[in-house]
């Protein structure tokens, strides 16, 4: 079953608001304008993107690569001298470990270890993002790097 346009109530050629032709029309005296100001004058107009006066959002946001912080993943960093003083040698480390110690402190998605400082102790080590010194620090000492994913 076809319905068609005029059960729907849709008008194909819809007559253009006539302003300004008497009370009986309903836009008549100010002919939609409202009383005095600036939009009542002729040849007012705004721009599509006025805000009135505050600074509009084309300006608020950046020009490019917008970056909505909401959606960054928080990235916990932890250096290997802090591994060293914390752990034992042969410990194996992982996020939950270093949250539990207070070496990665906070709320966060993943972890990372940096190469910051000497190593000297064997660890085996479980993260989501090691920096290439601290990766190289950790297997010269004897120990294990293993990423997690996530």
């Amino acid at each position: 079953m076809i319905i068609d346009d005029v059960h729907r109530g849709i008008k194909k050629n819809k007559k253009r608001k006539r302003v300004g032709r008497g009370p009986g029309s309903g836009h008549g005296k100010t002919s939609t304008r409202g009383h005095n100001g600036y939009g009542s004058r002729s040849g007012s107009s705004r721009r599509t993107s006025f805000e009135g006066g505050q600074t509009p959002l084309a300006l608020r946001v950046a020009k490019r690569g917008f970056n909505n912080k909401q959606f960054a993943k928080k990235v916990a960093v932890v250096n290997v001298s802090a591994l060293e003083q914390a752990f034992e040698s042969g410990t194996e480390i992982t996020p939950e470990i270093l949250a539990a110690k207070g070496l990665a402190k906070g709320r966060f998605d993943q972890v990372k270890i940096l190469g910051n400082g000497d190593l000297s102790k064997k660890f085996s080590v479980a993260a989501h993002l090691f920096s290439q010194s601290a990766e190289e620090k950790i297997q010269a000492a004897g120990g294990a790097v293993s990423r997690i994913m996530s």
